[in-house]
């Protein structure tokens, strides 16, 4: 199989080449990533050392190299990983999170659909789905974005489930709940949390710090996306949870603890505007 990986250097696709080429030895592996500061070299440099692994430092909104990168190399397999994902820097700048997260998407579909790949699988978020106030999301649920984020994910998502309606692209959607793990950017909420605590200064939280969220080791998270690629049901959405719903105050506090930090480090800010209360998908 030759698997065309958009947005590989980054913190879930780099994990997932590497979940890629321990299991899968004989998979061809092109990772496409334009290295934005999400993105980094140090994330995949004990890649070089596999013959079938390939980097091409690129961009999905570049619709001429997506193409010819998938005519080139026989693909056969696309998984967008490749977004904008950072809520903050979407509140500040919208504009390039729906050139990435949909225009982009466009682009991959369009060299999917002209050299007919035999499946596109668009990583996606539970945050399309907006809060959740009583029950788990289902994969039926209906997309109420609130955030210029979420809301450019739930326009991929629709986007990619059009080619498969339209012109009967193979796809599938998986919408993940929150990761951690190695190569998380320092931005997002775990790894910032620790190093802050390291460095001892403030944990900022925001609110009230009950917001809830479902962590997702991101290597499990990965070995879901396997059995989606090799065995999920094409046109079909799949929702990938921990099942570990915790408010932002317990994580913070837990991480305290394990590095046996005062509690006094959390500070209280200002809420976000648009804030999801919370996130749970039902993954059964």
């Amino acid at each position: 199989m030759n698997l065309l990986i958009t947005g590989g250097a980054g913190f879930i696709g780099s994990n997932f080449i590497r979940y890629i080429l321990q299991t899968y030895p004989n998979y061809l592996v092109i990772n496409y990533d334009s290295l934005t500061y999400a993105g980094s070299l140090s994330n995949i440099s004990d890649f070089q050392k596999y013959p079938n692994y390939f980097f091409i430092k690129g961009d999905i909104r570049n619709k001429e190299l997506v193409a010819k990168t998938v005519l080139a190399h026989k693909i056969n397999c696309i998984i967008n990983f490749a977004a904008e994902t950072h809520v903050d820097r979407s509140i500040s700048n919208p504009t390039l999170f729906v050139e990435t997260n949909v225009c982009g998407t466009c682009n991959l579909l369009e060299a999917a659909l002209k050299y007919h790949i035999s499946k596109y699988i668009q990583i996606s978020s539970d945050e399309v789905y907006g809060s959740s106030n009583m029950q788990s999301f289902t994969e039926n649920s209906p997309l109420l974005p609130n955030s210029p984020y979420s809301a450019s994910k739930a326009g991929a998502d629709v986007l990619v489930r059009s080619y498969n309606k339209t012109y009967d692209l193979p796809v599938n959607i998986v919408r993940s709940s929150n990761n951690y793990g190695q190569y998380q950017h320092t931005e997002k909420f775990i790894p910032k949390m620790i190093t802050n605590a390291l460095k001892n200064k403030p944990l900022p939280l925001y609110g009230d710090g009950l917001h809830i969220r479902d962590w997702l080791h991101v290597r499990d998270n990965c070995s879901a996306i396997d059995l989606v690629l090799h065995k999920g049901l094409t046109g079909e959405i799949y929702n990938i949870g921990g099942c570990s719903e915790r408010t932002n105050l317990e994580v913070a506090k837990y991480i305290l603890k394990y590095l046996r930090k005062s509690n006094d480090l959390i500070n209280y800010t200002k809420d976000r505007l648009g804030h999801d209360r919370r996130y749970s998908v039902n993954c059964n």
